[in-house]
């Protein structure tokens, strides 16, 4: 029997080659769209596969239950949910105003739980499907500047650790990809700049000056995303899956580490590897 998966962010990046490589493998794919599925559509046209695209924005729960409804109807049922749509918060914690917060938890992580639920009541019915979240690995450790989004990605874990006891019996699984930073349009489409804070006048100015190039280096020149694509493939296919899978250089690297070394230890590891800059704490002068 075809397995049918819905993808939300399907309209570029990782979303947009995890669709790309399911229909090329026989899945029947819905593409969760919220602008334009021109580039998709292109793609899947030129490699002769055929993906259908669902209006869907996560912020909205009637736009997700029209969504669903309209894959069930169409499909008779989901059996892979991949929740994917998500966006990154460069904002200091000093600078971040609510609407920005409220925004980054409401995609990230209101809009994932949002999805899961209106899935859950069919998997059950049908006894079973699988679920797949892609997070960071910034979901194990953080990183400044992006401190809103690290805890988007840490909400996203915690999800997915509960929420696997919750759906066994039912013969759901549920597993997180703990992605590294890959060549895709996150910096231009899925990256919003807090203004205060990369601003000339912010106190944070030596940090922003250091940090987001590095950043903006490795996303815009990394590797292309296929292996997160090939790794939902893999979580989808292996019924013993990891609970969590890394994939990508940073992935890889720092999320071992972060389990062998103590807490101070691993953040020393973090300075000396980004050389971000350091001084004195307040109130650390000798009186």
């Amino acid at each position: 029997m075809t397995k049918t998966v819905l993808i939300t962010g399907a309209g570029s990046g990782m979303g947009k080659a995890t669709a790309l490589l399911l229909a090329e493998s026989g899945y029947r794919v819905f593409a969760g769209i919220r602008g334009s599925d021109a580039d998709l559509k292109a793609e899947a046209d030129a490699k002769g596969v055929e993906i259908r695209t669902v209006r869907l924005d996560v912020q909205d729960t009637a736009s997700i239950r029209e969504a669903v409804a309209q894959v069930v109807a169409e499909a008779g049922r989901i059996d892979v949910l991949v929740n994917n749509a998500g966006f990154g918060l460069l904002s200091t914690v000093e600078d971040g105003t609510d609407e920005e917060i409220f925004r980054q938890f409401d995609v990230n992580v209101f809009g994932l739980i949002r999805m899961t639920r209106e899935v859950l009541p069919h998997m059950r019915k049908a006894g079973g499907g699988v679920i797949i979240n892609i997070s960071s690995f910034l979901g194990r450790m953080g990183l400044p500047l992006l401190a809103h989004y690290n805890a988007s990605k840490y909400a996203v874990e915690g999800i997915t650790d509960s929420l696997r006891f919750e759906v066994l019996p039912f013969g759901i699984r549920v597993h997180s990809v703990l992605a590294g930073l890959f060549g895709t349009n996150f910096v231009r489409k899925g990256l919003a700049a807090n203004p205060a804070t990369t601003g000339e006048d912010s106190p944070y100015r030596d940090l922003v000056s250091h940090l987001v190039p590095i950043v903006a280096k490795a996303i815009n020149e990394g590797p292309p995303p296929e292996p997160i694509a090939r790794a939902v493939k893999d979580l989808i296919e292996n019924e013993n899956s990891d609970i969590a899978v890394m994939v990508g250089q940073e992935a890889e690297h720092f999320v071992p580490l972060r389990k062998s070394l103590s807490d101070k230890e691993f953040e020393a590891r973090v300075i000396e590897t980004f050389a971000f800059p350091t001084g004195k704490a307040q109130g650390s002068e000798a009186s």
